[in-house]
């Protein structure tokens, strides 16, 4: 019978490829194998899991004497291997060159490219040359031959392949992006991230580390994630999709000011971020906002979003029913929204946890990544000693929600119009004049000192301050599977629903 070399149980759903293996003169000689006279080899990959949600590439080989065994084996493997129908065999690749330091060339190239070779992946590889250049490329490509998109770089990287890949999805469906209230297309082809820029947020809050080679591996199992898409319109005017943060206030600061500090490379977040602490601005506002009352958790809990996420499954499922017994003029019912007004130091709202290694926890710990809602997180003017206190909480365990000057909100859609803006007279929509039309009378543009400040979207600025969010529930699959529970045994986690054949 066949022998490994170690003992070793795996999943066939971690198998990564099986392979006939030559032995060399040198490697008959070791051990028992140079007892037999003529051994015949076949090598499994698979995946082995490291602590902190690290994945790589590992190998067992099998022998025996019998030729005609060994080739059953072989042939057995590859069709269990047939069997995994969520797997992708062509990919479409674009690289940034340019982002984070560099590297995504030289990454692709030694730790990506060679495993999905061994894993029988073909790969068409586009090298962006300039901004935008993977967005326009989508809108051109037969994406019908592709089973998914994979991005090399960081979060610009992924928002220019994701609103690329999104918007070719209404072009083709005939949906008008600009329309807020549009029910948008969902993208039934998976995006994969392999992390290769200054900020990998997206890739950290879905897989748990920022790795290439835990991506790619991900990617090459065909594991698949849905992802809630925010859409933000002003005036009628799309401008931008979100699957992170949009921030005001404080993150929209930061983000400007380092914009002006790109030859720093990524300390210009450090230095940008000390700067607007001190600098200690506060923005006048109204925010109004429909209750995720579809959803089972809130953001003060402590259900974390995890791999087969159960608060994700059923929101979406309640969700969809929600909809189908009121349609979409309940949710634009006037008695759905809540109006919040006052001084605030930031306005945030995120789709996800927004983890990243300096903030383990990110910026709404319980954030679900597909349960169809945003967590707003409404910082009042406070000192700026309070607000620190605030800053500080989101790097430790401590409830960073348990402050009297912090509001925190799931919402389904939200509308923001700042007290001081040129977009006063330019009201976001019907529902926007009745609450936000008068709100400036006692305090006229002409009097006031302090600017509007500036949204950030997922590390792009957006220069209106008035604008309209929608969440649409799994609008677009990542190649991931959301973090995986720690496991204490692990021997014990990897048997479960496994084949053991090895």
């Amino acid at each position: 019978s066949c022998v490994p070399t170690e003992n070793c149980f795996v999943p066939t759903s971690e198998i990564i490829a099986v392979e006939e293996t030559e032995l060399n003169k040198k490697q008959h000689n070791i051990g028992k194998w140079q007892k037999m006279a003529k051994p015949h080899a076949f090598t499994v990959y698979y995946v082995k899991k490291a602590r902190n949600h690290r994945w790589w590439c590992s190998d067992v080989t099998f022998w025996c004497v019998d030729e005609h065994l060994c080739s059953q084996w072989i042939q057995a493997l590859k069709e269990l291997l047939e069997m995994q129908k969520s797997r992708p065999k062509q990919l479409l690749v674009y690289i940034n060159p340019y982002g984070g330091k560099r590297q995504g060339k030289r990454i692709y190239e030694q730790k990506v490219a060679p495993l999905f070779s061994l894993a029988s992946i073909s790969t068409d590889v586009v090298i962006t040359e300039h901004a935008n250049h993977a967005k326009d490329n989508l809108f051109e490509v037969d994406i019908n031959k592709y089973d998914g998109v994979v991005c090399v770089g960081g979060d610009g990287m992924f928002s220019e392949v994701m609103h690329g890949l999104i918007g070719r999805m209404q072009k083709d469906s005939g949906i008008d992006q600009n329309n807020p209230k549009a029910p948008l297309v969902q993208c039934n082809i998976r995006i994969g991230i392999i992390p290769a820029g200054s900020t990998d947020c997206i890739c950290y809050s879905t897989v748990g580390i920022s790795d290439p080679v835990t991506s790619a591996l991900h990617i090459i199992l065909g594991d698949c994630q849905p992802l809630d898409v925010s859409s933000v319109h002003h005036n009628n005017t799309f401008l931008k999709y979100s699957v992170s943060l949009l921030g005001y206030g404080f993150y929209g600061d930061v983000l400007k000011d380092s914009e002006k500090k790109r030859w720093m490379g990524p300390m210009r977040y450090d230095y940008s971020g000390f700067k607007t602490f001190l600098s200690h601005h506060y923005y006048e506002g109204t925010i109004s906002f429909q209750p995720a009352k579809h959803t089972l958790g809130s953001p003060r809990d402590k259900d974390s979003c995890r791999a087969g996420c159960y608060i994700c499954k059923t929101s979406e499922q309640q969700l969809a029913e929600q909809r189908k017994e009121c349609g979409l003029k309940h949710e634009e019912d006037e008695e759905e929204w809540k109006v919040v007004k006052g001084k605030f130091l930031a306005i945030n709202a995120v789709n996800m946890s927004c983890a990243c290694p300096r903030s383990p926890k990110g910026l709404s710990p319980a954030a679900h990544l597909a349960d169809g809602s945003a967590d707003l997180i409404l910082v009042r003017k406070c000192s700026r000693f309070d607000f620190l206190r605030y800053l500080v909480r989101h790097t430790n365990r401590d409830d960073q929600f348990d402050f009297s000057f912090v509001d925190v909100h799931r919402v389904k859609s939200f509308q923001f119009t700042s007290k001081l803006s040129e977009d006063n007279e330019s009201n976001v929509t019907d529902i926007g004049k009745k609450r936000f039309g008068q709100f400036c009378r006692d305090h006229p543009a002409c009097c006031c000192n302090i600017a509007n400040s500036t949204w950030n979207c997922d590390g792009e600025t957006l220069d209106s301050s008035a604008i309209e969010v929608r969440v649409h529930c799994q609008l677009m699959k990542l190649f991931a599977r959301g973090i995986e529970k720690n496991c204490k045994d692990e021997a014990a986690c990897s048997q479960s629903s496994i084949e053991q054949l090895l």
